[in-house]
């Protein structure tokens, strides 16, 4: 049954039809549909719109086709036009002509647009409990390594000693702001477009607080054009999940760099690991290898949504149909990564000797040791390059800041005496820096 035959003599096109057709993937949002009917017909009968009579058989009707997706029994026509054709003519063949008066004062427009926001809102927390829960295990993984020396690194140059902690409490900060970035959306996205109508609101006395109240959002749009037109909430929610993947993405990288012989600082669970087909001894970071590439396909569906939107005049477009399968899958995307990379990470095992070794033999101490001397008077430009030249030494005869002889240090400087190799001691350089 399509919602808009009386204007038209002849069938549509099986070509028009499979072009036009949303219900493969929109039928994801039966719930959020049917819910958001339900809120509907009750004010309609709140407000004398439709009879009680009426509005009870519509409950019910919508009620059991609810609980019939939901355990089965009752599958989704896949040549339906959308899912709110296809709820409307089971709602009509199960009750009747009471199932035709569930439309009054709505258009499909405002419908999906109140839709969306529902399944977006559910999708959104499913998201912010999985990020919790990263940041959960980050920090206890975190905990674990207070005081795991490791080389600090810029332009991937080992640059100052730190700890593995504060390593990983780096990406703590970044996924505790995307949580708030993701908050922020959502609060945003939380008003009610129900009655708008197709663009122009209604004539029947609706009550969009109402609606608005049941459904459990914060107020309604205010503009009626704005509220059936704009998918900024989308847009506004990709961005979110885009950097969430960039962030991600910067971790994973620095996992599969770990997890070379290179580094081999440390060592994914065989349970989070793959082999190669060829070569025995391969043990490959497949999950972060995989976050990695996922993230250039969440951000292709925030240009998606962007592109989608920037040239429509107001109200709606079919065009606006697009924004479905871009942010269910950018949604979809997230989630699944999420889920495999959260226990990769916790079931991580570290190897603290070679994080601590890598930091001894890169120079890390050097600014430390710069810093000894000008605590000793040197000025610091001064302290800077004896400090570089004791460094060049080191290189040649092949050795450490540690290792180097205190003569050798006095040949640079005479400020130098046998406190200096406490003072660039490794867990001494951490302990200090505030």
């Amino acid at each position: 049954m399509k919602l808009w035959t009386g204007r038209f003599e002849k069938e549509i096109a099986k070509e028009t039809n499979d072009f036009n057709s949303s219900i493969s993937f929109d039928k994801r949002m039966y719930n959020e549909d049917i819910m958001g009917s339900m809120a509907h017909a009750t004010m309609l009968v709140a407000q004398g719109i439709i009879d009680k009579a009426d509005g009870a058989e519509i409950l019910a009707g919508l009620e059991g086709i609810l609980s019939d997706i939901d355990s089965g029994k009752l599958e989704i026509d896949p040549s339906a036009e959308d899912i709110h054709t296809f709820v409307e003519a089971e709602l009509t063949k199960r009750i009747g002509d009471a199932g035709k008066k569930l439309h009054t004062g709505r258009s499909r427009n405002d419908q999906v647009a109140l839709d969306i926001r529902l399944t977006l809102r559910k999708e959104t927390e499913k998201v912010q409990v999985l990020l919790e829960n990263l940041i959960n295990t980050i920090n206890k993984k975190a905990d674990e390594h207070e005081n795991t020396i490791m080389p600090g690194y810029t332009h991937l140059q080992r640059a100052q000693p730190i700890t593995f902690k504060k390593h990983l409490g780096a990406y703590s900060e970044m996924f505790r702001r995307d949580l708030d970035r993701l908050n922020d959306a959502k609060k945003r996205m939380n008003f009610s477009p129900l009655g708008a109508g197709a663009l122009a609101g209604t004539t029947y006395p609706t009550d969009r607080m109402l609606v608005a109240k049941a459904l459990d959002f914060d107020g309604i749009c205010e503009n009626t054009l704005d509220a059936v037109s704009d998918r900024d909430f989308c847009i506004e929610l990709a961005n979110a999940l885009s950097i969430i993947m960039m962030h991600l993405s910067r971790f994973s990288e620095e996992i599969i760099l770990w997890c070379s012989w290179e580094f081999k600082f440390v060592e994914l669970d065989d349970a989070y690991s793959t082999g190669s087909s060829i070569m025995p001894q391969k043990k490959n970071p497949d999950i972060p290898e995989l976050v990695r590439g996922k993230s250039g396909r969440v951000f292709g569906d925030l240009l998606t949504l962007l592109t989608v939107m920037k040239g429509l005049p107001l109200a709606y477009n079919k065009d606006m149909q697009e924004d479905k399968e871009a942010i269910f899958d950018a949604f979809d995307t997230v989630e699944m990564c999420l889920t495999a990379f959260t226990p990769m990470l916790a079931t991580m095992t570290v190897n603290k000797e070679n994080m601590r070794n890598a930091a001894a033999k890169g120079f890390i101490n050097a600014t430390d040791c710069a810093d000894y001397l000008t605590k000793k008077g040197l000025p610091f430009r001064d302290a800077y390059k004896a400090t570089g030249e004791l460094v060049a030494l080191c290189i040649k005869t092949d050795q450490t800041l540690e290792t180097l002889p205190l003569e050798k240090y006095r040949e640079v400087c005479d400020l130098f005496d046998k406190d200096v190799y406490d003072a660039i001691n490794l867990e001494t350089c951490v302990k200090n820096r505030k």
